[in-house]
């Protein structure tokens, strides 16, 4: 560190003898450019910083924190291999990209996955593949309690709120839904008038702020709920009680961007924190989120009403079964998201350590929905790093009825996971309120690109299924996805879980795995 400081304070003795040197010989007046400069900021350094690093290294010790600052691109660009890259490598994001385009998404000499690597999948192909209609791309969504039940698509938009994305890339994301007959998922921020402007079809999700159905004090405002559900544009409505990337935590909306739009969208006051707490205060316990399921679908009209969330504790999704029982109400939908779900921003340990991955919660909602004889009744909608025709057939063979893909759809928008999503610098303009990044988002175009890559990747799904010789996405079941363990082998996901009877769980002999659980549920508390 002595050697560190001399060379420093030679330099500062340097600088006087050049500026009395300078009037003598001009030409070494341009070394002044450099040594005050040097000199003030190393200085500075070690008299007032609070960083180690720059006072042992004075003025040298900023070219750490410059490198530092771009190391999120270097890794990104230079150094990640094609399937490294996290949250989605760059195999995934270039087959997107492709689709999205309509250009070549083919790819050439061989896999780049290591195939035999613990925690690979597959499914097993047939020497008698079959044709898939395209009938299979939709499924009805609304179960016996529903009046007016939606032709929905196997894949669709999933929920991410205006203020999360910028203007231009809700509605090209809308756009998109119009253009391909599937549906937008408004996340908890509210039905916006960007969610409205190109007319495709909505699911209006219902968080724990109630923004765009709140009352003055913060709680559920009927009457406002009413006006909007009824909306022809609206076709279901979903509740959220949790979410994969930050399960049972709530959110704060800071007042420096709650300006005008955002609180008239949202019904709150401008320019004032806004809180989303982590539970919803117009219902409490599995009973009374059965009996809300039932207050909204009758307020909208007999549209279809489910409910999202992450799984945790498992006794507290089979009290909610319970209260399905106990009370005869059943949610039309219930929407899985998995811990591995995106998000603008989470604290680190709640994506890092909580909630259950989507295809153990899949298999896991399904046994307790075929337990209680429930699971004809109700679909299932998985979300959570779902891009790709095999993720859909991986998630349909595990029990889900319909797939909801968010960053996938950020990335056919021109999102390049550039990470910077919590701090409103997005380089793209997808997850930014800054009006003048926002609009690199090109609407027409991109709308056009939402289209492509939700066809291109329905037809991948069925070109897959027909591959496995298969016709109907109800033939698919857990043996079909085989994932590689240790000790060089494999297993399918039927031998890994035991899959439960129908009715399992209605008599006195419940499955051991489950039985712990099941006893302690109740369906008047969590």
């Amino acid at each position: 560190m002595i050697v560190r400081r001399l060379y420093y304070f030679l330099s500062c003795v340097c600088l006087p003898l050049t500026l009395i040197l300078g009037f003598v010989w001009s030409p070494i007046h341009w070394l002044l450019i450099l040594l005050i400069p040097y000199a003030v900021i190393g200085l500075y350094d070690i008299l007032t910083t609070k960083h180690n690093v720059l006072n042992n290294y004075p003025v040298l010790g900023h070219f750490r924190y410059m490198l530092e600052f771009v190391s999120p691109e270097i890794r990104q660009y230079f150094v990640e291999t094609n399937e490294s890259g996290r949250p989605y490598n760059r195999i995934v994001r270039g087959l997107v990209y492709s689709r999205a385009k309509g250009q070549v998404d083919t790819q050439a000499f061989g896999t780049q996955y290591d195939i035999n690597s613990v925690g690979y999948h597959r499914t097993n192909h047939s020497l008698a593949p079959k044709h898939v209609d395209e009938s299979e791309e939709r499924v009805l969504l609304g179960g016996p309690q529903c009046s007016q039940p939606y032709n929905a698509s196997r894949l669709n938009v999933s929920a991410m709120s205006f203020g999360a994305l910028s203007a231009n890339a809700i509605r090209a994301l809308n756009g998109g839904a119009k253009d391909g007959g599937f549906a937008h998922n408004t996340g908890e921020g509210g039905l916006s008038p960007h969610h409205l402007a190109e007319g495709g079809d909505i699911i209006w999700q219902i968080g724990t702020g109630y923004f765009g159905c709140r009352s003055a004090d913060g709680g559920f405002d009927k009457d406002k709920f009413a006006e909007k559900a009824k909306k022809d544009v609206v076709k279901a409505i979903e509740i959220k009680l949790s979410q994969g990337a930050k399960p049972s935590h709530g959110g704060v909306l800071p007042a420096a961007k709650v300006d005008e739009e955002i609180a008239e969208i949202r019904g709150v006051p401008v320019h004032q924190d806004v809180i989303s707490p982590p539970t919803h205060s117009a219902f409490e316990g599995p009973t009374g989120l059965m009996q809300f399921v039932q207050h909204l679908r009758e307020m909208s009209g007999g549209k279809p009403v489910g409910f999202k969330l992450c799984i945790g504790r498992p006794s507290e999704f089979m009290a909610i079964c319970k209260a399905m029982l106990e009370t005869g109400i059943l949610p039309d939908f219930i929407t899985i998201d998995g811990s591995e779900g995106g998000t603008g921003a989470a604290p680190v340990e709640f994506t890092n350590r909580l909630g259950m991955p989507l295809n153990e919660a899949l298999i896991f909602v399904n046994n307790c929905l075929r337990g209680a004889g429930l699971r004809d009744k109700i679909r299932v909608i998985c979300s959570g790093k779902v891009a790709t025709g095999y993720d859909m057939i991986e998630k349909f063979a595990l029990g889900a009825d319909m797939c909801n893909a968010a960053r996938a759809m950020m990335f056919a928008i021109g999102c390049i996971q550039a990470l910077h999503c919590n701090t409103n610098r997005c380089p793209s303009g997808v997850a930014t309120q800054d009006p003048v990044r926002g609009r690199a988002v090109n609407v027409p175009q991109k709308r056009q690109r939402v289209h492509r890559y939700h066809d291109a990747t329905l037809e991948s799904f069925r070109e897959i299924l027909g591959a496995m010789g298969k016709e109907k996405v109800s033939e698919l079941n857990p043996s079909d996805i085989r994932r590689r363990t240790a000790d060089e082998r494999e297993h399918s996901y039927a031998e890994l879980y035991d899959i439960v009877d129908e009715g399992a769980f209605l008599g006195d002999a419940v499955p051991d795995e489950f039985a712990a659980d099941w006893k302690i549920a109740s369906a008047q508390h969590f």
